[in-house]
């Protein structure tokens, strides 16, 4: 069994038992301790599992309740987000109406759209200003201006959403879960990509693989709801509950 193949099935012994011993993991992939416990040591420094004495734990869902800012948030995970954001953007085709929201992400795809007739709405001025960098037709939501990720919300950015329907919505989040499915500390923000979502006939969430086994204060919508584009799924019991594109 290869080492990839070893660390699928350490995963989904993992997502059915929660957690395991290196002896009961030697029993189901046939390998050595020495092997399995090699394995378990670069699951763990991938943020896939968590090493316990003799053995091995799924991740539990770690809390964040503030939310980084803008500056911080685009020094991470600069690579997955572009592989990410160009995978994406080769979603667009000419006859789509897309929103795009303030996600990093998101504004990563901005920069690596085609060409297009396509019409693009967002309630981000930095992802606005991009989308006519590359000469494609934007519309702006209206709203309250909010400092640090300078994304329109509120009550008037609502209003405005609810009067457009879209083909696709690309959207950011601050954590991912099976249970607590897509979340973000800004409650405003989390109305805004609800909203979008519904109005919206195919959902995308650009999310890295740090966000998955995070929880923020404010409920976006159900994992169900979405389709998650990401550079490494870290659990694959994800894909029982949506459709999830590696990249």
């Amino acid at each position: 069994m290869l080492a990839e193949q070893r660390a699928e099935r350490i995963l989904r012994e993992l997502a059915q038992r929660r957690a395991a011993t290196v002896t009961d993991l030697c029993q189901v992939t046939g390998a050595s301790e020495a092997t399995i416990r090699r394995d378990l040591n670069a699951l763990a420094k991938q943020g896939r599992l968590s090493k316990v004495h003799g053995g091995a734990m799924l991740m539990s869902a770690e809390f964040h309740g503030e939310e980084l800012d803008m500056e911080t948030k685009r020094g991470l995970c600069t690579r997955e987000k572009a592989r990410i954001a160009q995978y994406a953007a080769g979603l667009v085709g000419d006859d789509d109406v897309v929103f795009l929201d303030a996600g990093t992400s998101v504004l990563h795809m901005a920069e690596r759209l085609p060409s297009s007739r396509a019409l693009f709405l967002t309630n981000s001025i930095e992802c606005a200003c991009r989308l006519m960098e590359r000469n494609l037709r934007t519309y702006v939501l209206g709203g309250t201006l909010k400092a640090g990720t300078m994304a329109l919300i509120g009550a008037e950015t609502l209003e405005a959403l609810g009067r457009y329907n879209f083909t696709k919505a690309f959207l950011g989040c601050n954590g991912v879960t099976i249970t607590q499915g897509f979340t973000t500390p800004d409650p405003e923000e989390a109305a805004v990509k609800s909203l979008a979502a519904d109005r919206a006939q195919e959902v995308y969430v650009l999310a890295d693989s740090s966000k998955f086994g995070q929880v923020t204060a404010a409920g976006m919508f159900p994992i169900e709801t979405a389709c998650v584009i990401t550079d490494q799924l870290p659990d694959p019991r994800y894909r029982d509950y949506t459709d999830v594109r590696e990249v």
